[in-house]
């Protein structure tokens, strides 16, 4: 009995309760991420926790392809997912000391995560599509070369660990631009990659609806243990609002110009791969060093540094870069809509006048509220 999903059935993009089960792991791998950060807010830290981060996202998002090809719904599919749940786990507890005494922990669930689902693919298509299966072994050929060098950086010593996965990295990204190619077995095509365009766009969307679950979460945990002067109820609610245009930039639009771009075309695995692989990774990354950005403002509204003001004007500006290039591509239109780069513009010059002005932590996350207000309405008031 094939274990792929049966395309074409009212129900058969239909996100499984699984697959949101197996997402709670996620959720504390953002908290893990976000707490991380705010450890260490310098260059080095910012590196280190971006390099996590794309780590973590790739495990979850080749899961997202994994169970858009496999239905979670068979019990061997089921079970393979809570496997993975449990690397999760184990992965996002080593986050704050990868770069550490638990690099090797860190490394080790990456490479059982990654090369233990493709092996577990290539056995479940067994007698199925020979394309669909040639292209599952591209596809464990990278990810075995990628979770390598994962689980050599692990085992390497602190100075050297950073360039391990730096170069396992530039394999998880070269991966889908090289269509997997590997000598002898050619290269995938698009009509390989026969993805389910509302599976893909949904699961996502539910990606960043954690992202943006965690920001809140940070910002109600922080501001419940704060005086309630007014510097504090303000920043508490300059981050609440902040959350809530980032959804609705996001949801109110995006999601569903991206969503109707990749269910009508002719090959949804270049949307994939594109729309939702790559550039959710600013929306995300966006999303969560704004979270960061959130709680220094409610700690410390009157004064920051540099570092602080690169993270609360940083995040709103890799949101909104994300999220322009994201409806750009949805909607086929010849240019980034006009609200977002005027956003992205604004923010770069709020962020090279916070450099000379000194500005506090509770104006820049004001200005950068006010950016996003205008370019939601701007938006809202030229669609509608």
């Amino acid at each position: 009995m094939s274990l792929l999903r049966q395309r074409g059935q009212a129900d058969s993009g239909k996100v499984g309760m699984v697959e949101l089960f197996f997402d709670l792991v996620f959720v504390f791998a953002v908290t893990q991420l976000s707490h991380t950060l705010l450890k260490k807010l310098d260059a080095q830290g910012a590196l280190q926790v971006g390099l996590l981060f794309m780590a973590t996202w790739w495990v979850w998002i080749y899961t997202v392809w994994a169970t858009n090809w496999f239905d979670p719904e068979k019990k061997t599919v089921r079970a393979a997912l809570f496997a993975l749940l449990v690397a999760g786990l184990l992965m996002s507890v080593s986050i704050p000391r990868a770069f550490t005494d638990l690099g090797w922990l860190f490394g080790a669930s990456i490479m059982l995560q990654q090369v233990g689902r493709t092996l577990a693919m290539l056995a479940a298509s067994r007698g199925d599509d020979a394309a669909l299966r040639c292209n599952f072994v591209r596809i464990t050929c990278w990810l075995t070369a990628s979770g390598s060098l994962w689980m050599a950086g692990g085992f390497a010593d602190a100075e050297a660990r950073m360039a391990w996965w730096l170069a396992a990295l530039a394999v998880d990204m070269m991966g889908p631009v090289m269509f997997y190619f590997v000598p002898g077995l050619g290269r995938s095509t698009l009509a390989d990659w026969n993805v389910d365009g509302s599976h893909m766009a949904e699961r996502c969307a539910l990606f960043v609806i954690i992202a943006l679950g965690e920001s809140l979460l940070v910002t109600g945990a922080t501001f419940a243990e704060l005086a309630f002067d007014p510097a504090t109820v303000l920043a508490f609610l300059l981050a609440v609002v902040g959350s809530i245009l980032m959804w609705w930039l996001y949801f109110d639009h995006g999601l569903e110009q991206g969503h109707h771009r990749i269910v009508h075309s002719e090959t949804p695995g270049r949307h994939a791969r594109n729309n939702y692989t790559y550039l959710h990774i600013l929306i995300v990354a966006g999303i969560i060093v704004g979270a960061v950005g959130d709680e220094l403002v409610l700690s410390h509204p009157h004064h920051g540094s540099p570092a602080a003001l690169a993270a609360i004007i940083g995040g709103p500006l890799l949101f909104l870069c994300g999220t322009a290039v994201f409806k750009w591509l949805a909607h086929t239109r010849a240019w980034p809509p006009l609200s977002h780069l005027l956003g992205i513009a604004l923010l770069l010059v709020l962020g090279a006048l916070s450099i000379g002005l000194h500005l506090s932590p509770l104006l820049a996350s004001g200005a950068c509220v006010a950016v996003l207000l205008l370019v939601a309405v701007w938006e809202s008031c030229v669609l509608r």
